[in-house]
């Protein structure tokens, strides 16, 4: 007889399997220590210092700021097990902010908590797990990886409302065979907190962080200024039938979709931005209806199928292309193992560069992979 698997899916003890456990300091991934700690396992907690800990320390409500290591420290304390802090400044900087100041000055929309999860937990820190000889990683993550015929599987959490499958789509399949989700089956967020409780942690009761971790209180203009001086340039505001229509101060406060706060008043129909050319320094408004988007090209594919992604000339996938939707029927044209044409079946608003396409199965909750939205050729 084969020996029986642990929580974890090891044939030993869990006291014979060392984790480490990607401690961010916020509840999710602290019950995710206290509670393997508490099932016997070999726990390590890890931090990362991202930004600078002095103008961190006074910011709540995001990761990986001061007081959310001072709290990751306080929980490895009371629970009983070794916790480090590893400085990423660097690695974070170049690796996320740098490129999300220069995709959203090119008039794209990125998403760096994906690239976050890419090039720096996934990557590096994965990595440093390694290195201390821990069986897999952990983190608090709400999604499901599951042991399918072919290998570890990523399905999206029980809990749709708190589902991130959207900002996880490029866990490569060596990733996810080294990866553990302990959370993503509970059914909700107060069954975490009551973990928590149950556990006696300290931060039971802390808030959810909201914002980008380096962009406080979502105004991000104001970090790309910082980062990019002389980026908020001004320019005109253009119909997309070449008049122009008034003037702004820099297309980094503009969005794709957005309707309000353009200033250019007195026109008879309702105006939205549909497109930002940095280049030329134009806020392009138009009517509602070219906001939408049949075919979305996608590049950086990852492909986490059981089958080669070019051993088919379409796939009826289901995929999402903003975070906060669900969804939607379309068919996946591969152009090569990195690059895509996705077709809607039905055309979405605000489908935006720099933004993730995620795709999934069209019946279950496996995700597929995803890709990038690039601007059609």
């Amino acid at each position: 007889m084969s020996e029986a698997l642990n929580s974890l899916g090891f044939a030993k003890t869990p006291q014979d399997t060392r984790v480490v456990v990607a401690m961010s300091g916020g509840v999710d991934s602290s019950v995710v220590a206290a509670q393997l700690k508490e099932e016997g396992y070999d726990v390590i907690g890890v931090t990362l210092q991202l930004y600078d800990h002095g103008a961190a320390l006074a910011k709540k409500g995001a990761c990986c700021a001061g007081i959310d290591i001072h709290d990751a420290r306080r929980v490895a304390e009371d629970m009983g097990f070794p916790h480090y802090v590893l400085d990423y400044e660097n690695i974070f900087q170049e690796a996320v902010i740098d490129e999300f100041a220069d995709s959203y000055l090119a008039g794209a929309t990125p998403v760096p908590c994906i690239r976050c999860n890419e090039r720096v937990k996934f990557k590096d820190l994965l990595q440093t797990a390694k290195d201390l000889d821990a069986d897999c990683m952990a983190t608090g993550h709400y999604i499901q990886r599951k042991v399918g015929d072919n290998g570890a599987e990523l399905h999206c959490a029980t809990d749709a409302n708190r589902d991130q499958s959207y900002f996880l789509f490029s866990t490569t399949q060596e990733q996810l065979d080294y990866l553990r989700f302990p959370l993503g089956h509970l059914p909700s967020k107060d069954a975490t907190r009551a973990l928590a409780a149950k556990y006696g942690l300290v931060v039971a009761d802390k808030p959810d962080s909201q914002d980008i971790c380096f962009v406080p209180n979502g105004d991000y203009a104001s970090v790309i200024k910082k980062l990019r001086p002389g980026a908020a340039d001004p320019g005109h505001i253009v119909h997309a039938d070449g008049r122009i229509l008034g003037d702004h101060n820099g297309v980094i406060h503009y969005t794709i979709g957005q309707r309000r706060g353009l200033g250019i008043g007195g026109l008879a129909e309702p105006l939205y931005v549909v497109s930002l050319d940095a280049d030329k320094k134009h806020v392009v408004v138009g009517p509602k209806e070219l906001l939408t988007t049949r075919i979305v090209p996608v590049t950086e594919i990852n492909w986490l199928g059981d089958l080669d992604l070019m051993s088919q000339k379409e796939w009826n996938i289901s995929v999402k292309v903003r975070s906060t939707r669900p969804p939607r029927d379309a068919i996946l044209r591969p152009i090569s193992d990195r690059y895509a044409e996705i077709e809607l079946l039905n055309p979405e608003e605000g489908v935006s560069p720099g933004q993730a396409c995620v795709f999934y199965e069209t019946t279950g909750s496996r995700i597929l992979g995803g890709g990038w939205i690039t601007k059609r050729a």
